[in-house]
């Protein structure tokens, strides 16, 4: 029963078209036109497009050229991922001064647990409508957010009244949000298990919830079980100040596709040395070593390797990827190449670990968002 959990005040906030809101701030000519962050030159692709721009249909991974077609007006402007983050930094300052439980999941958007917060404001409503007043006054940025008395709920809501708005679903009011929401709008549900579910008959949460655990196991695996519970309210994963990273990469998307191995090589020991900057930055290393392979024709293909011992050494990484690249013979040209490093040894994970054995019995908490 939803009664029997711990409620909590959550709320997700959610830039509005973070990078191309920082371009259009930043350069305020920029400012009601449609653009489009990245996708420049005939191979690329957009990272980030303005609401103006969204009208057209244009969106992220999008090929620049398409979305030119679509919108003949398109600005492109280049990615400046400093920026984003100098601004993302600022963002979780504000974000800090309401609670310290804030558990980041990109440069634009966040989690945080206000059930307990350092104003004292019993209402999460007015905390996150504070938050973007602040974030609107003090750097000159929308956001939205959603509020409710979980991670899921509080993600989907926080899209309802985009750009700029906010949507709060109270605990009374949450079996009745989730029955009407269109099924695409469960987030963790993809294209394609949406079709899958399509093609089964459910098209809202009140049809999901109409299956039994056993049901949507049997036809969706390991994640019927998540469905079946979110669908009911159910979604026991906290905010997590410390988020444990799972993996590392970099790729590259070649302007010609590539179909020599020399050059490829070349083009690796790059992307290796990019990798390894990145692990000795932020202090971890890993065991399983991934090289990611795009053909000209878009199919991807990834080959791994785990070692016995974690390593975050350049060298090791680049002949590791090189011997992934001779395991077998590659099906076309190549349009990019990407390592990542997975297994880590952070230690991040032996301190949430310490804290879920540290966890004592939760105390129901019963409030109006």
């Amino acid at each position: 029963m939803l009664s029997d959990l711990p409620i909590r005040k959550i709320i997700h906030v959610d830039m509005d078209a973070f990078y191309a809101s920082v371009a259009q701030m930043d350069n305020p000519q920029l400012k009601g036109k449609p653009i489009a962050v990245g996708g420049g030159g005939k191979r690329g692709v957009i990272s980030a497009a303005s609401y103006e721009a969204r009208k057209f249909g244009v969106k992220s991974a999008m090929s620049g050229r398409l979305a030119e077609k679509l919108c003949p007006k398109l600005i492109f402007v280049k990615t400046d991922f400093e920026r984003y983050k100098e601004i993302s930094g600022r963002i979780r300052k504000i974000f800090f001064d309401y609670t310290d439980l804030v558990e980041p999941l990109s440069l634009d958007e966040a989690y945080l647990d206000v059930t307990e917060n350092k104003i004292g404001l019993p209402s999460a409503t007015l905390i996150a409508q504070k938050i973007r007043t602040r974030i609107s006054k003090d750097i000159g940025l929308t956001a939205s957010a959603g509020i409710s008395i979980n991670k899921f709920i509080a993600k989907v809501a926080s899209d309802i009244n985009k750009p700029n708005g906010q949507k709060t679903v109270n605990p009374e009011d949450v079996l009745v949000f989730l029955e009407k929401l269109d099924i695409r709008k469960f987030y963790g549900i993809g294209k394609v298990t949406t079709e899958k579910m399509y093609q089964k008959g459910i098209f809202t949460g009140k049809d999901l919830k109409s299956k039994s655990a056993d049901y949507l196991e049997t036809h969706f695996g390991k994640s019927g079980r998540s469905y079946y519970n979110i669908v009911r309210g159910i979604h026991l994963s906290e905010v997590k100040p410390n988020r444990i990273r799972k993996s590392l990469a970099a790729e590259r998307t070649f302007s010609e596709n590539l179909s020599s191995e020399i050059f490829m090589l070349q083009k690796l020991e790059l992307i290796a040395d990019e990798v390894a900057k990145r692990l000795n930055k932020t202090k971890v290393a890993g065991k399983t070593i991934t090289l990611k392979i795009k053909y000209s024709d878009f199919t991807l293909q990834t080959r791994s390797k785990t070692l016995p011992y974690f390593v975050n050494d350049t060298s090791i990484i680049l002949e590791t990827a090189k011997s992934l690249l001779y395991q077998d013979k590659l099906n076309n040209s190549v349009r990019l190449l990407g390592i990542s490093l997975s297994n880590l040894n952070t230690d991040l994970k032996k301190i949430q670990q310490k804290k879920e054995k540290e966890k004592s019995v939760s105390v129901q908490l019963k409030f109006d968002l």
